[in-house]
């Protein structure tokens, strides 16, 4: 009888989360693999097939892997490898454009340094080209960023050395990544810009956020080119606060709907923001406050399906380990959901990275290290 109350507690606690989760399928590991795999990244092509890669270890140094859905996550196909190099493969990006074809890029230590590499599937992830190298630069290149506009168009940007401070750079391809635009450089700073976010829109519309610390703190700034990339709005501070403001992630909807997200330490220790806007990046709303927890909310992603909702997923601390949540505005940002929690493990769910399908769902993966190594997972919903 003693042990009545821990196991009512316990069935209690597995009621509540898959009550929780009603409307998000059970998470599922996607590798097993002896190394750990890590940087997750998706995305979905329009016709709702998932697209996931991610780096692993398993081959004894990092390669960058693939897998594909193409029944909403139910079943996936098995682990393929798109590098063989000598050093590291790492941070890859993926894109379906408009015509469903897929852009992969990820920066390679093999040149010497870390540079940019891409390959593309015009077949839904059944081949891929040859890997192109596409940055010579004398300082690594790092965390590439990539999105797509309707009229088919990519942009690339990233954070390089090559200054002697870390800089934002961009690069375009309106070919299909068959040819590129020269490396271009957005950012002359006297401290580091790091860790951008691009994303695009109708009419050769594209958007840019990054974190600066040039102002004694990070504080996150905007560009936007009207042209494809050709040229660049000048530089906006879009946060003024005491505290870092980094990681910022980005959508658009329409030519004219901006929606960005961050973390900021102002509360005292990190909660997501939120800052809008309606008019092309020309005004913004003020920021909103989306968190308040007790634990680290961080490494937020954020998508705006094309019903104009819009959904949050972070990695927050609050449960003693961290743990996925999420929350969802579907009037534009001005009203939010709770806080919902996505996954419940005994290790860390971290550095996730998530995609909506025409039909509303989201699809998040992340890194897990719960089974003693970092490993991926997936999980969809609404």
């Amino acid at each position: 009888m003693k042990r009545t109350g821990p196991a009512i507690a316990a069935i209690g606690f597995f009621l509540f989360a898959q009550a929780a989760l009603a409307d998000w399928t059970p998470a599922k590991r996607l590798t097993w693999n002896p190394g750990s795999s890590e940087s997750p990244a998706i995305a979905v092509d329009s016709s709702g097939h998932i697209h996931v890669i991610w780096e692993d270890e398993a081959p004894g140094n990092y390669e960058i892997f693939y897998r594909k859905s193409t029944d909403g996550g139910d079943t996936w196909s098995a682990n393929r490898r798109l590098t063989w190099t000598p050093e590291r493969s790492s941070s890859p990006a993926i894109i379906a454009d408009a015509f469903g074809n897929l852009h992969v890029v990820w920066q390679d230590l093999t040149p010497g340094n870390y540079e940019f590499f891409h390959r593309k599937s015009t077949d839904g992830g059944t081949t891929w080209t040859a890997a192109k190298r596409i940055t010579w630069t004398s300082g690594p290149s790092f965390l590439p960023a990539l999105a797509a506009d309707p009229a088919g168009n990519l942009y690339l940007v990233w954070e390089d050395n090559t200054p002697g401070n870390y800089e934002i750079y961009f690069k375009g391809s309106s070919n299909g990544g068959d040819t590129w635009t020269p490396s271009r450089r957005l950012t002359w700073t006297l401290e580091d810009s790091l860790v951008p976010a691009i994303a695009a829109g109708p009419a050769d519309k594209a958007h840019l956020v990054w974190g600066d610390e040039t102002p004694g703190d990070f504080e996150v700034f905007y560009r936007k080119s009207t042209d494809g990339g050709a040229s660049w709005s000048a530089k906006e501070r879009l946060t003024y606060t005491e505290t870092d403001s980094v990681r910022p992630a980005i959508d658009v909807i329409d030519p004219d709907k901006i929606f960005v997200v961050w973390e900021d330490s102002l509360p005292g220790m990190s909660e997501i923001y939120f800052k809008k806007s309606t008019d092309g990046g020309t005004t913004w709303r003020p920021a909103k406050r989306l968190t308040w927890t007790s634990g680290y909310s961080s490494f937020a992603a954020l998508a705006a399906d094309s019903s104009g909702n819009i959904r949050v997923v972070w990695q927050d601390a609050t449960p003693g380990n961290d743990e996925l949540f999420t929350k969802m505005s579907a009037d534009g940002g001005a009203t939010w959901t709770p806080d919902k929690r996505l996954s419940w493990t005994s290790g860390n769910s971290r550095f996730l990275a998530f995609a909506f399908d025409s039909f509303g769902n989201a699809h998040v993966v992340w890194q897990d290290d719960t089974p003693g190594n970092w490993d991926i997972y997936y999980l969809n919903g609404k």
